[in-house]
Order: C-alpha cells, then sequence, then structure tokens
C-alpha cells in the first residue's frame, strides 16, 4: 500500500505540475514577465510558509536551529533551480505544453534522479539510496531499467515534436502556440532541465531540517514542507530579479496597475497559477515518504508532468494538423512513459 499510495501522491504532483499554466492563458493585457512573478510570489513565498505552518507548526524554529553552511547549500541549489524554473516558464511559451514539458523535463529526470544517487555512493548516509544500492539489487536494477524506459519515452514524446516542428506550416503553429519558436525554445528548455534538476539536490541538502521536523512528531508526510520555505527562497530572488529587469526594459511595470486590464482577473488567475504550481512539491513530498527512493520518486514525479502535459497539449489541439505519423509517435511516447511508471512502481515494490 506504501508504493500504491506513493505513486498516487506522485500522479496528483504531476497532474498539478502538468497544469499549472493553463490560468496564465487567461491572463490578458500583460506581460509575460508581469504575470509569473505574481504567480511566482504566490508560489514561492507565500503558500511555502503557509503549508509549513498548517503542517510542521515549529518549522521556523527549525530553520532558525538549522546550521547555516546547510541553509547556504540549500538557498544556492534554490537560486540554480530558480534559473531552470524561469527558462522551463520560457521554454513552455516557445514550445508549447507537450513539447516544452517533454524536452525540459526529460534533461531534469536524467539528472535529478541519478545524480543524488551518486553523490551518496561518494557521502554514505543512513537511510539514503546510493547508486551501488541501485546496481546491487534486484529492485535496484528494475528501478534502472523504469528510469531507462522513461528516458527512452522522454525521447520519443520530443521526437514528436520535431516531427511536428517539420510539419505544420508557421501560421498553423501559431494558433496553437502564439509565440512558437523551435530554436529558442529547445535552447532555454535544455538549460532549463539541466539546472531545473537542483531542487531535487536542493532537498536531498536539506533533509536535516526535515528530519527534525519529524522528531517534533509530525506526520512524515509533510517533512519536506520545512525545506520547501528555504529552498524557494533561492527560486524567489533569480525569478524576481529576471523579471524585475524585465518590466523596466519593457516598460511593463505598469501592468500591475493598469485599470484598462482586467486587473482582478489577472491577479485571481496567476495566483491560482501560483497554488497549483506549489501543489506539485506538496505531494511530491508526501509520495517520496511513501517511496523512500529519491531517483525513483523524481523520475515517476516528471514522468507523472510529462503525461499530464501531453495530454493537455492533445485537449488544447497543440498537434491538430499533425501527420498520422507524427500522431502514432506522440501516443508512443506517452505509452512509454506509463510503462516506465509500472516498472518503477514495481520495482520499489520488491525493496
Amino acid at each position: 500500500m506504501h508504493i500504491l499510495a506513493g505513486i498516487i501522491y506522485h500522479l496528483v504532483g504531476g497532474f498539478a505540475s502538468g497544469s499549472f499554466y493553463l490560468p496564465y492563458k487567461k491572463v490578458k493585457g500583460w506581460a509575460w514577465e508581469s504575470y509569473w512573478i505574481i504567480g511566482g510570489l504566490f508560489s514561492w513565498l507565500i503558500v511555502p510558509p503557509l503549508a509549513a505552518w498548517i503542517t510542521i507548526p515549529e518549522f521556523a524554529t527549525i530553520i532558525h536551529n538549522t546550521p547555516s553552511s546547510v541553509i547556504g547549500l540549500v538557498i544556492t541549489f534554490g537560486l540554480l533551480w530558480g534559473v531552470g524554473g524561469l527558462t522551463y516558464g520560457l521554454g513552455v511559451r516557445y514550445l508549447g505544453m507537450s513539447l516544452g514539458n517533454s524536452v525540459t523535463l526529460g534533461f531534469c529526470s536524467a539528472f535529478g534522479s541519478l545524480i543524488p544517487s551518486i553523490y551518496y555512493n561518494l557521502v554514505p548516509q543512513e537511510g539514503k539510496t546510493s547508486f551501488t544500492d541501485l546496481l546491487s539489487s534486484t529492485w535496484g536494477l528494475i528501478t534502472l531499467l523504469g528510469i531507462t524506459v522513461c528516458l527512452t519515452g522522454i525521447y520519443i514524446c520530443g521526437r514528436a515534436g520535431v516531427l511536428k516542428e517539420r510539419e505544420l506550416p508557421e501560421e498553423e503553429k501559431k494558433k496553437s502556440v502564439e509565440e512558437f519558436n523551435i530554436s529558442k525554445g529547445l535552447t532555454v528548455a535544455i538549460i532549463s532541465g539541466v539546472l531545473s534538476a537542483c531542487f531535487n539536490f536542493g532537498i536531498e541538502s536539506g533533509q536535516v531540517m526535515a528530519e527534525e521536523a519529524v522528531k517534533t512528531g509530525i506526520n512524515p508526510l509533510f517533512q519536506n514542507n520545512v525545506i520547501y520555505v528555504v529552498l524557494l527562497w533561492g527560486g524567489l530572488t533569480t525569478n524576481f530579479v529576471w523579471c524585475f529587469i524585465l518590466n523596466i526594459k519593457n516598460k511593463s511595470y505598469g501592468n500591475y496597475t493598469d485599470k484598462e486590464k482586467p486587473l482582478a482577473k489577472n491577479y485571481i488567475f496567476s495566483a491560482l497559477a501560483g497554488l497549483t504550481w506549489f501543489l506539485q512539491f506538496f505531494f511530491y513530498g508526501m509520495g517520496e515518504s511513501k517511496l523512500g527512493n529519491g531517483a525513483s520518486s523524481w523520475i515517476l514525479h516528471m514522468a507523472f508532468i510529462i503525461l499530464i502535459a501531453n495530454m493537455w497539449g492533445i485537449v488544447l489541439k497543440e498537434w491538430k494538423g499533425v501527420s498520422t505519423k507524427t500522431r502514432y509517435t506522440i501516443i508512443t511516447g506517452i505509452s512509454t512513459l506509463i510503462l516506465s511508471v509500472l516498472i518503477v512502481g514495481y520495482g520499489n515494490s520488491l525493496k
């Protein structure tokens, strides 16, 4: 039951992440940097401490008593992840939800799922799964097989996006993705994928806070919520600085008070996007606490995001007008991702 519960939590988190950009599409008359930072204030500054206070009442004390070296390392990973999160938004903007998520999260999956286990091989810690543990056990080998299948599925989804780029005329692509640009999109998506993996590194480096939270008697499901508070300070800093620069450069700072635009709706939809974004990691923490395996949790989380994002891409007709070959390619990619989830789940059930 623990394995099934963990997978379900990751599915809910993946749904939140794969869907969070939808409310932004309802924002009217604002520049990208304006609605991105308003949503970010909710997802990185307002909601995390609120969630931590509800689930870990002593979270502020735990953070205060944590060594400054740990806090500094978590914030540093947050800053790096912030660049990844920033370019993630640009990737979806230029490639669409389907292709943008597939490329970005493909790189994020590979780096985020394997590097922590390699780190624990070099710096062993009790209760943490090292790469050697994965290689020397049946459950570990099956889990690695699932990760390989997942990366294959991500590649197939990316291949479908390339086929789409070749087939559709510029006018048709713009109908589903207003600012479609394959070269810009792929560049920022690759950067985002690599740096977004730093979020997982931040969680791993802040585990001492999670352990202290559990000692206070809270439900272990919510132990990572205290880490998110600190980790997202770094992400907020990166995104706030960049959006502020763009507000000045593009003279879009007037968006926030422009009464000719639907201000109330824009703030509400931006806040909704921010809240939905945070829910992905709220449920990720719950899933990870059930599986107890960073590599499996991260790859499942990424796989579910890609699944949901691609399904939204189909609903939003991002694949309308493509050939039968391209349609079958994206279906094959999604099916492969589903298979990888089943393999990873089975591998963990043997642990």
